[in-house]
């Protein structure tokens, strides 16, 4: 893996010069504007704070795009986790938050080195679909006490909701103005200066402006410390060893399936959008070391984004060198707009993260199942929702993978027998024709024998078996069974299309000695042609 890992460095640095790395420059600057708010809105929403939020991103682009599978790759915090982390920051406040995020760092450095990176293509999309807006509809409903200014109880989503409706539901005017506001200015937010200036910062800008200017009261992210090392992060020596494993494994396998998932399909689709060969494997190791790294300077799990990755490429970024540059342009507003970021509502950020929650839905694809009604793939998908929701990722995955699979190998395995009839004036003798079509194996010969149980009897039975591309002991000596009944009763049996692995399990279980070599043919043509005797 380092030799491949080296080698792709040579071939993507190769020739670089100093229009690449302006180049590279600008796209970095570009792709600050539009990480920036995110940073913000995901590490408040993630258990920690704003400072938590921006360096995870600082960090996530000096390592993870340094060490990333492809050139192209912009990593930082995202809201597929925050149902998790805002669940473990509840329990066990922010130093969960960090052993959670390290934990994650681990399982994603060791599926790395074990090259699991390809696994994650086993994963059916209706289930990827159905994840994703489970936890797009958890970033929603979790962002109700911000957007409203309302105060709820419990840690999930859904006690926070039970808690309204025992306790009362009072939103405050203000910080339900300003989350409208942003709600309104990204949703209407042209296209044409999108590339400019991203509709999430023009939000967060108007909003913290116009809270300023009306005198609106409402809770803002306050001081943000400038420096890399704050004061909350992760403190080994505060850690019960003895536990840990019980109490935070169930939560870091979670984050650690979600940012490998949403980091090998951004890698998949950024990949086609640069025409550029992507390595899972090496990107699970990348993913590995900074969330290894990052909860040591207080930072939230990150993870590779299509929209800081795809606003890289489309800025004209050339190499992994964008990912670093990002990161510097963070540390600048890191420390030179501290004071100002102090200022932005909480009910901005939750617009934000409101929005943002409804753009992650694969919304073509899921309109597209349920426009063709493909009915497997819709209740896999609401399944695997339902189950992200009331349950954990963990259940949801396990549940909408078995689903599929069930589902696969149900239909994978279905037999299908067609019985054609041909009577003596057509010159082939009184023939009967049985077609089988599907896995021929123990489960299902019960299929065929009820189907075979009405065919009239005839002088010839030809079994076409070109349909069938496996078959297995169960299937074969049904099979058997078969021959002896019909050929008992005077009726002169063929078979024709047998595959090469199909008529080598019929050797090997002894259906051949049933048959002379002469009732063997290609076709079913040949079989009706040739006049053979019981």
């Amino acid at each position: 893996m380092g030799s491949r890992f080296f080698a792709r460095l040579k071939e993507e640095f190769a020739g670089y010069n100093k229009a690449a790395l302006g180049a590279d420059a600008v796209a970095g600057m570009t792709v600050v504007a539009v990480s920036l708010p995110l940073a913000l809105a995901f590490g408040v929403s993630s258990g920690g704070d704003a400072a938590a939020g921006l360096i995870s991103a600082i960090l996530a682009g000096l390592i993870i795009s340094g060490l990333s599978g492809a050139s192209y790759q912009i990593a930082g915090p995202t809201g597929t986790m925050m149902a998790i982390l805002t669940v473990v920051a509840a329990r066990h406040t922010v130093q969960g938050v960090f052993i959670v995020t390290l934990l994650a760092g681990a399982v994603l450095l060791l599926a790395g080195l074990l090259q699991f990176g390809k696994l994650i293509s086993l994963i059916p999309l209706p289930v990827v679909c159905g994840f994703t807006s489970g936890i797009a509809l958890m970033i929603i409903l979790g962002q109700v006490d911000a957007f409203f200014g309302v105060s709820s109880e419990g840690a999930t989503v859904l006690q926070k909701l039970v808690s309204y409706f025992r306790n009362g539901f009072s939103p405050d005017s203000h910080a339900l103005l300003i989350g409208v506001f942003v709600l309104v200015v990204m949703v209407f937010w042209p296209k044409k200066w999108n590339r400019h200036v991203p509709s999430s910062l023009a939000a967060i800008v108007l909003a913290t402006a116009l809270s300023a200017v009306l005198g609106l009261d409402g809770a803002k992210v306050g001081a943000i410390p400038r420096t890399l090392l704050p004061a909350a992060r992760l403190d080994l020596a505060a850690i019960e060893w003895g536990t840990v494993l019980q109490t935070y494994l169930s939560p870091a396998l979670s984050c650690a399936a979600l940012i490998a998932v949403e980091s090998l399909l951004c890698g998949a689709s950024a990949s086609r959008m640069k025409n550029e060969s992507f390595d899972p494997d090496q990107q699970l190791v990348a993913q590995g070391v900074g969330n290894l790294i990052i909860p040591f300077f207080g930072g939230v799990p990150a993870a590779s984004a299509l929209a800081r990755t795809s606003v890289a490429i489309r800025s004209g970024g050339r190499t992994r060198m964008t990912g670093i540059f990002s990161a510097f342009g963070l540390i600048g507003v890191l420390f030179l707009l501290g004071d100002l970021m102090a200022e932005v509502p909480l009910a901005a950020l939750a617009g934000v993260l409101v929005v943002s929650a409804a753009r992650m839905n694969d919304w073509e694809n899921i309109r597209y199942i349920f426009r063709k009604r493909f009915k497997a793939a819709i209740t896999a998908y609401l399944l695997t929702m339902v189950c992200t929701i009331v349950f954990d990722l963990n259940v949801a995955i396990l549940s909408g993978v078995a689903f599929a699979a069930v589902v696969f190998v149900y239909r994978q395995t279905r037999l299908h027998v067609t019985i054609t009839e041909f009577d003596s004036e057509d010159d082939k003798l009184d023939a009967t024709v049985v077609t089988i079509d599907g896995v021929l194996f123990f489960a299902n010969v019960e299929t065929l024998k009820r189907e075979l149980a009405g065919v009239n009897m005839c002088e010839r039975l030809v079994i076409a078996m070109r349909g069938v591309p496996s078959i297995d002991l169960g299937g074969a000596q049904a099979l058997n069974e078969l021959l002896d009944f019909y050929q008992e009763r005077g009726t002169a049996v063929s078979i024709c299309g047998a595959q090469r692995h199909v008529h080598d399990m019929l050797m090997r279980t002894d259906t051949l000695d049933l048959l002379p070599d002469a009732r063997f043919f290609n076709t079913v043509d040949q079989a009706l042609t040739v006049r053979v005797g019981v």
